[in-house]
């Protein structure tokens, strides 16, 4: 609960708006119950039955946040996807859910829009697309068009769903290529309790938030391992600089990684052993097998997936990210974790920090959005 008491006249009256949120999961209710308390009027999408009739009746949710109860002025709709009325109506498409399931639901969803009056679509999930290695920015703009790729809007930073519905204090990035639909969702959502700081780097935000949750993995590894702070220090902040390494090949903006976005949700997600990632590594660290990890988890750590599309972009921008790889060789290739972890530590002395030349991926992206003159850092 949290130790402030907010008075009215201390909280953001932004203009309410109408936003449809994708996704009834911790975070997608979390930011849910956030925006309904802000005043705005919300519908929360959610796939299964059960928890929509939950939502609507009790204002609970029986399977995330279970002891939270959200906002009456909140309605639960699905599990079939909103009309086109409510969508041409809507104000704020906010996406939240995982990034494998974001093709099909964008394919579904973007002939319903009214392109004459879009609305502001933001999107918090985190991860790399299997099999085509794509990020949120091109899933976009392969399913909706460049120009919509143009305006999306990405929220990230370290933002765990229960202390957000305890009004605690969180602070998180709003990024997009468009600074006036950054500030426009950032005026969405901020709040004393959730502040919000603007940024222009989309594919830095999006490598950001899905490279850490393959760190960690690692860093689980390390404390399931029974290594104490040192190590988890160390391999911290290793993991910051491999993804600042990868981001800026890639072609984003190596600021970006000691942003909220970088180092501040990197920091988070490798520290608190409620982690989902964090968990799966820790576990494997003692020893248990990964396919009974997964299957007794309860949810979805994006960091298994991400770890092979992580493992196909510094293949193919030829950097060496020992942890990431060694993340890779432990989940798809048997590789055993005390092993790896050996391997890691006799490796010669090197260079700590080193940015190599940025490569083609974001040149590429960027062109298929009709940005191919833009200037790369």
């Amino acid at each position: 609960m949290t130790s402030f008491d907010w008075q009215p006249h201390q909280i953001a009256k932004a203009q309410s708006s109408k936003v449809v949120v994708f996704g009834s999961g911790n975070f997608g209710s979390c930011l849910a119950d956030h925006l309904a308390d802000s005043e705005h009027k919300v519908f929360l999408w959610g796939r299964d039955l059960d928890v929509v009739e939950s939502l609507n009746s009790t204002h609970r949710n029986p399977r995330y946040l279970t002891d939270h109860v959200f906002p009456e002025s909140m309605v639960a709709i699905g599990p079939e996807l909103p009309d086109a009325e409510l969508l041409q109506s809507a104000d704020v498409l906010l996406f939240a859910i995982p990034t494998q399931g974001l093709r099909e639901t964008l394919t579904n969803i973007h002939p319903k829009l009214n392109i004459e009056r879009l609305p502001l679509l933001i999107f918090v999930n985190k991860g790399i697309e299997q099999g085509t290695n794509a990020l949120t920015l091109e899933i976009i703009a392969d399913t909706c068009g460049p120009d919509i790729a143009r305006v999306s809007t990405f929220i990230s930073g370290p933002s765990f769903a229960k202390e957000i519905v305890q009004r605690q204090p969180t602070s998180v990035t709003v990024c997009s290529l468009s600074r006036e639909h950054a500030e426009r969702a950032s005026r969405v959502f901020h709040q004393p309790w959730f502040r919000c700081y603007t940024g222009d780097d989309p594919i830095g935000v999006e490598l950001s938030g899905a490279l850490k949750n393959v760190y960690a993995i690692a860093t689980g590894m390390v404390a399931g391992l029974g290594f104490d702070q040192n190590a988890r220090a160390a391999c911290i902040t290793r993991s910051l600089a491999e993804m600042t390494k990868i981001g800026h090949a890639y072609g984003a903006s190596p600021l970006t990684f000691l942003s909220l976005a970088g180092v501040g949700d990197l920091f988070l997600t490798c520290s608190s052993s409620t982690s989902r990632n964090y968990t799966v590594g820790y576990r494997l660290g003692k020893g248990e097998p990964l396919a009974h990890i997964l299957d007794t988890l309860g949810s979805v750590a994006e960091g298994v997936s991400t770890a092979q599309g992580c493992k196909a972009i510094i293949d193919e921008l030829g950097v060496k990210a020992s942890l990431a790889t060694g993340v890779y060789k432990i989940l798809y290739e048997g590789a055993d974790v005390k092993e790896v972890g050996k391997q890691l530590l006799l490796q010669p002395a090197g260079m700590e920090l080193d940015l190599p030349r940025v490569g083609e991926p974001a040149r590429r992206l960027l062109a298929k959005l009709g940005l191919e003159h833009t200037q790369l850092v």
